[in-house]
Formats: structure tokens, C-alpha cells, sequence
């Protein structure tokens, strides 16, 4: 395994952490993109983990250097490690190769979940990275929410979401009963929605209901 950081606190950190694991073992350290494929061409490893940001290297850091093991080492597996709070980083991240994306705000034994992971060929995102990136998703949705409905159709499904009838969203906007049934309908056909039970799963599952509480 080979892990490089700029941080030689964190590589200690590891090293500590998978002391007395079988068959697990750092034959490869760095502290730059530079270090890291100077090793490895020296000596192939299953498993390669890797700070995203790490400066001064001549193969860059990130999902330029996700690319060039994947590239030159395709057998070897990428944990990636990092701070960023960029859902779309990770994301291409992800697209350019990592096997795993674990935050350093998590519970350092989590990189040893990682580890095992993606050494039984699956993918593993760390508690944090999956929270980042669902927090992503549901803001894109309701993006796309957006863009398919009014203002007011909007408005009137979030509050039926939330609990609220027909009657009391008419009066609590100071429209008809007939109006705000008309925009609920319109809404939920743009939406492809066909029950009210389908209305309330797709507001909470998509954000959309926080959303609206938040003021987003």
C-alpha cells in the first residue's frame, strides 16, 4: 500500500492505525504527486492513499494525479483523502477514478474501513463525503423543481407538503379554494405525480419541504 500526504502527521496516523492489521502494509511513502509516482514505478501497489491537495509535486495533485495512477496504474485502487466541502469535486473525483473518498473530519479508523473496502473491489464513501454529497443532490432537485414549476405551484405544494389543505393554503395566501386545487393539479402533473402520498414522498425526499424552510 502507498500513502502520501503532505501532512507526515497524517502518514504517522496511518501507519499507526494499520500497525497490527495482516497482510495489510506501507511499502510506499510520499509527500507529494512527485514522490508518489516515483514510487510506484519502483513498486506496484493494490492500494494507493492519497490527500487530495498536495502542492509542489510535478504530476499536481487531485484529479489530475487521480488520472495519471489510474492511467499508469490501473490495478491499484485510490482512497482518497480530504477537506474539501466541494460536493462537485468529489464528484469528479469519483468520475476520474477514486475508489473511495473518506473526509478527514471523520474518525480516522474510517480509513481502514476504506481500505478493506476497496480492497474487496467495492466503492466506500465516508459518512461525511455521502452526507455532502446527498445535502448536493436534493438542492439540485429542487433546482430542477424550480425550473419546471411557477412560483406559486411551488409554494402552494410545500405548504400542502408541510400539512396544510386546500382550504387553509387559500386562505393563508388569500386565494380561491378552485385557484390553489388548479395550481396543486398543475404541479403535480409537471411532476409526474399521481397521489397525494407520492406528493408528500417526493417534497421530503427531495429536499424540497427544508428547502422552502430555509428560505433556499
Amino acid at each position: 500500500m502507498a500513502v502520501a500526504d503532505d501532512h507526515p502527521l497524517v502518514v504517522l496516523a496511518i501507519e499507526r492505525l494499520i500497525a497490527n492489521v495482516q497482510n495489510i502494509e506501507i511499502v510506499c511513502r510520499a509527500q507529494d504527486s512527485t514522490g508518489l509516482v516515483e514510487a510506484l514505478e519502483k513498486r506496484e501497489c493494490d492500494v494507493v492513499i492519497m490527500d487530495f491537495y498536495m502542492p509542489g509535486g510535478e504530476h499536481g495533485d487531485g484529479i489530475d494525479l487521480i488520472k495519471y495512477i489510474v492511467e499508469h496504474h490501473p490495478k491499484a485502487a485510490i482512497v482518497v483523502l480530504s477537506m474539501t466541502t466541494d460536493a462537485d469535486l468529489i464528484a469528479r473525483a469519483l468520475d476520474a477514478g477514486a475508489n473511495a473518498v473518506v473526509s478527514k473530519q471523520d474518525r480516522l479508523e474510517l480509513i481502514y474501513v476504506a481500505i478493506v473496502t476497496v480492497l474487496a473491489h467495492e466503492d466506500y464513501l465516508g459518512p461525511s463525503v455521502r452526507a455532502l454529497l446527498a445535502d448536493a443532490s436534493s438542492a439540485n432537485q429542487v433546482d430542477l423543481i424550480r425550473q419546471k414549476l411557477t412560483r406559486r405551484e411551488l409554494d402552494v405544494i410545500a405548504r400542502y407538503a408541510r400539512g396544510g389543505n386546500v382550504t387553509e393554503i387559500a386562505r393563508e395566501l388569500g386565494r380561491s379554494v378552485k385557484t390553489i386545487s388548479a395550481q396543486k393539479c398543475a404541479a403535480m402533473r409537471k411532476l409526474d405525480l399521481s397521489t397525494d402520498a407520492e406528493l408528500y414522498r417526493f417534497a421530503f425526499d427531495s429536499g424540497l419541504v427544508q428547502a422552502q424552510r430555509l428560505g433556499v
